[in-house]
């Protein structure tokens, strides 16, 4: 399901039930022959504690939304990291005779084929790498290292090399850690607790009784319902539909784009 039906819907469904609970008390209230309360009945604390409610949760909220928005920030960080890293082996191989560096290439691009092609979508979808990866990233390792250097120039790109391998092994190894949703279960529980508390005090306010209101209340509504998208689309660090947050990769290899 795209992202945009899924906040529509959300919107939506928020503002229904404010316009459902507003249309069942303007029956109850028909039925009980009085066209509407009295707004002069809503004790003072009363409006003063739905404010503190609305700025706590407010608060929470804006914590959430900061929380899941640094976790994506560093894994996009560790995605860059590790194109950067093999961009840079594939650079600094030039000091090679023509077929080592023909077979560092071979491998590099087979790597960052398999990532984007098959390595993602299993990402995305079931927040895990599957081992194949692993396996192409260590076979590009015993090219540099399974070969003693032959010259100066080799001698001295040998230890760079293994250094520029070793980021992306450790960009990768935190790519597997952080493919989960960065929020647990019992914050998630809080977030739409708190979203439902909120909602419902404002009709304690006795607010409906003129258009207006109801629109605000409506908008409100709606303005939560946003926000708990929000948090929810962040807290997939590497994205809930799609491969462009392999972008790094597709900008540095050519080969990304093609079969693996």
């Amino acid at each position: 399901m795209s992202e945009w039906l899924v906040l529509v819907l959300a919107m939506a469904v928020a503002c229904a039930v404010v316009l459902v609970i507003v249309l069942l008390r303007q029956h109850r209230l028909s039925r009980a022959g009085a066209t509407e309360e009295d707004g002069s009945e809503t004790p003072d604390v009363l409006e003063y504690m739905t404010m503190m409610v609305g700025v706590v949760y407010a608060i929470v909220l804006g914590l959430a939304i900061a929380g899941v928005w640094e976790a994506r920030s560093a894994a996009q960080d560790d995605v860059r990291r590790e194109a950067q890293a093999l961009h840079e082996v594939t650079q600094r191989a030039q000091v090679y005779p023509a077929d080592v560096r023909e077979k560092l290439r071979t491998d590099i691009d087979r790597y960052v084929s398999h990532v984007v092609q098959q390595e993602w979508p299993k990402m995305v979808n079931h927040n895990e790498l599957p081992d194949r990866g692993g396996e192409l990233l260590a076979a590009v390792r015993m090219d540099i290292a399974s070969r003693p250097p032959a010259g100066e120039l080799e001698a001295q790109a040998y230890q760079p090399l293994l250094d520029q391998i070793a980021i992306a092994d450790d960009a990768r190894n935190a790519r597997a850690e952080n493919a989960g949703e960065t929020l647990p279960g019992v914050v998630w529980f809080g977030l739409i607790t708190g979203a439902l508390v909120t909602i419902g005090l404002i009709f304690t306010l006795q607010i409906g009784r003129t258009p207006r209101e109801l629109l605000l209340a409506g908008l409100f509504s709606a303005l939560i319902a946003f926000l708990l998208f929000l948090v929810w689309d962040f807290d997939a660090p590497f994205g809930r539909s799609g491969t462009s947050s392999a972008d790094a990769f597709r900008q540095l290899f050519a080969t990304a784009a093609g079969p693996s």
